[in-house]
């Protein structure tokens, strides 16, 4: 087995490749006596992540001179942008874990190696992923509510993940453990938010409803986006699965008249003070 040269400096010992994924490779490594989950990042041009780009909208650099290399493409530019890439997995997981969300625990990160907390199952081995894992209906409806208030949890602290679906949910004797989120994006600065929580949520729902089918009738993805814009969602908000679209049309020759006639009461006023002046 090929170890990659960077793991050398955070491990005493790989054990073995646990999995190769599109954006990274992950190890099981042991560090003094503890064994850990080494997740070590693809470069760029060997990352098959589809349209990185859009999932790094809104991602703020702080140092002035890192973020203009970054739009230029210069070497140390694209060498920033990686930092970035791998950074934001380590703010997410920190982030999340502050908001309740079950996520690994983070140790380090240097030279694009993620060092965190391996999940294992009540006998010590790895934790399988949803999709390994066979469900009744009782225990999906359970899980898939669980799921639905992570990402409700993501959400409050300004996350959503962007790629969630069976095969980055880990699975211990606990319950749901989200993982993989390099790629989670700021939902505040990000134009693609909605569509990435409301995908998300399809995802997992579509996964879950093939064990419980009446899932398949809930639009929880709208419920916890719509609560969001008005500023009715907070780690104690219950959700309900249910969300009713505003039909309406939107009378737009109402609204036209609407503002004319505020600009036109407006124009009477600054008249009204202008002869007023003039008088005194």
């Amino acid at each position: 087995m090929k170890i990659p040269k960077q793991i050398q400096p955070l491990v005493d010992e790989v054990l073995r490749r646990l999995m190769s994924g599109k954006e990274a490779d992950v190890y099981i490594v042991r560090c003094g006596s503890n064994i850990r989950c080494a997740k070590v990042y693809k470069e760029a041009t060997k990352r098959s992540f589809k349209q990185a780009v859009k999932y790094q909208e809104g991602r703020k650099v702080r140092n002035s001179r890192r973020a203009r290399a970054m739009e230029k493409g210069s070497k140390f530019g694209r060498k920033q942008q990686e930092e970035t890439w791998q950074n934001a997995e380590v703010d997410a997981l920190y982030l999340l874990a502050a908001a309740g969300v079950r996520v690994p625990q983070p140790y380090d990160c240097l030279n694009g190696v993620l060092l965190m907390e391996l999940i294992t199952d009540s006998d010590g081995n790895v934790a399988p992923r949803l999709n390994d894992i066979a469900l009744s209906a009782e225990q999906a409806i359970e899980d898939h509510a669980l799921v639905m208030h992570y990402i409700m949890l993501m959400l409050c602290a300004g996350v959503v993940h962007g790629d969630l679906s069976e095969f980055n949910i880990l699975v211990d004797e606990n319950g749901p453990v989200i993982i993989d989120l390099p790629q989670a994006v700021n939902a505040a600065a990000n134009n693609n938010a909605q569509a990435m929580l409301e995908r998300d949520v399809r995802n997992i729902t579509h996964y879950y409803g093939q064990y419980a089918p009446e899932l398949l009738k809930s639009h929880y993805g709208k419920e916890i986006w719509d609560r969001y814009v008005n500023g009715k969602l907070d780690s104690d908000t219950k959700l309900t699965g249910h969300f009713v679209e505003n039909t309406e049309e939107t009378d737009v020759d109402g609204v036209i008249l609407e503002i004319k006639s505020i600009l036109a009461e407006e124009e009477n006023r600054k008249r009204r003070r202008l002869r007023e002046q003039e008088f005194n």
